[in-house]
């Protein structure tokens, strides 16, 4: 692959393009991080923190993943950590990403890139050691921000520390073009919308998205599910989701979007902020879905979802309409969790908190009475045993689980009716 010269770091302070410090933060002092960067210094003024580290750190939010740029070629890279004693694993070897792995954590280090050519689900690349020119490749303008580990500059190619600050998300230069290099961007874009934007909308980027959304059915189910999860993951997406069912995002890979996708959903988030309640990926996706078990199951085929997320998606839907009556039992047949997001997405506004409230502390206890007991009853060994069982639990579940004692008195009663039964025969 091709190199071509020429660093914008005078340039760049000199066009102002340094227009922000990074400020301190705890994951800058990690010891590990330190030896990383003290390996990878080269001659066109890098290595550099990009992308979500450099933007989250601006806007004061936690920090989990630190990428970090180079103008060193991918093998210098490895090279040079595995001579400082740092293990370096070519995880995307032929776009220049290399991990290093120290003191338990991860980093992330590519070698500055042009886009050769694209064809909307990859990118053949070109290694360069141009920043502005790696930066042009981004997609949004503001994961396209990096900083100087020593002295924290922020260098700001294309606009981000203003949209940063003004809640704006925009794509680096046309957007029509920049989803057609990949078409994941547009749902990127919208979740990245429900995560930043506070301020106007893109008018530009909605209508490119909305061109474009024919081209996710050439990505991978996998890709779509996997951005779709963090959408829905987010602390409150329904305004992006309103955003993508006008604009007809959802239409080419899911159908099974029910007509009030929005509204459920934006009810959903209301209801879990107003009870302090933090639902999982299951729940927020069924707000969106038409409450029909075997659709939905279509769409964990389809998005190929994993065995564990489409059992939880069964549940939540075979438990039946959740009551201030009934929600311990629905706890008692699946567990806590499913009959807390059933109530969160089905209980009617009455009857949600006791609901809750029923299910606050709640353990789920265990029916005492064994087939063993009900011989010593009186009742003789055989099939009628494990049906009397079932019966004593079906009536101790409707009872709301009563102790030992209450439990004893429905099997005598249950192996007395049995037995009677049985003499009229």
């Amino acid at each position: 692959m091709g190199r071509n010269g020429g660093d914008n770091r005078q340039s760049g302070t000199a066009a102002g393009m340094i227009a922000a410090q990074l400020p301190d933060a705890e994951w800058q002092q990690a010891a590990g991080l330190k030896k990383v960067l003290a390996l990878l210094a080269d001659a066109y003024g890098g290595p550099r923190y990009v992308g979500g580290a450099v933007r989250d750190t601006l806007l004061g939010l936690p920090v989990s993943d630190v990428d970090i740029a180079t103008a060193l070629l991918p093998e210098t890279v490895m090279d040079r950590l595995e001579a400082g004693g740092v293990k370096a694993v070519p995880t995307g070897l032929d776009h220049g990403t290399i991990t290093a792995v120290v003191d338990g954590k991860n980093y992330e280090i590519t070698t500055l890139r042009r886009d050769v050519s694209t064809d909307g689900r990859r990118a053949t690349v070109a290694f360069a050691t141009d920043w502005r020119e790696d930066a042009a490749r981004r997609d949004f303008t503001i994961n396209a921000l990096y900083a100087d580990p020593q002295t924290r500059e922020v260098f700001d190619y294309f606009g981000g520390l203003r949209d940063l600050e003004n809640g704006c998300v925009r794509f680096i230069g046309d957007a029509t073009q920049r989803i057609a290099e990949d078409f994941l961007r547009i749902l990127r874009y919208f979740r990245f919308l429900a995560r930043f934007g506070s301020g106007p909308v893109d008018a530009d980027a909605i209508h490119a998205c909305a061109q474009g959304a024919h081209g996710l059915t050439a990505l991978s189910r996998e890709r779509i599910a996997q951005e779709l999860a963090r959408l829905l993951s987010l602390k409150n997406p329904a305004a992006s989701v309103g955003l993508m069912i006008e604009n007809a995002i959802f239409a080419p890979f899911l159908p099974e979007l029910c007509s009030d996708a929005h509204d459920r959903l934006q009810r959903l988030v209301e209801r879990e902020q107003l009870l302090n309640q933090s639902l999982p990926l299951p729940s927020r996706l069924l707000s969106i879905l038409v409450t029909d078990a075997v659709a939905v199951d279509k769409v964990a085929a389809r998005l190929k979802l994993s065995n564990k997320l489409r059992e939880n998606l069964a549940n939540r839907l075979n438990a039946g309409m959740p009551t201030e009556g009934n929600i311990r039992a629905i706890a008692y047949r699946f567990d806590n969790d499913t009959a807390r997001d059933v109530a969160m997405l089905f209980a009617d506004d009455n009857a949600l908190p006791q609901c809750l409230a029923r299910l606050d502390n709640w353990d789920s206890p265990i029916m005492h009475i064994k087939g063993g007991d009900l011989i010593k009853m009186g009742l003789p060994a055989g099939p009628l045993v494990a049906k009397t069982l079932q019966e004593l639990e079906a009536n101790w579940v409707a009872e709301d689980f009563p102790v030992s004692d209450r439990q004893s008195e429905l099997a005598l009663q249950l192996v007395e009716a049995a037995m009677s039964a049985a003499k009229k025969a």
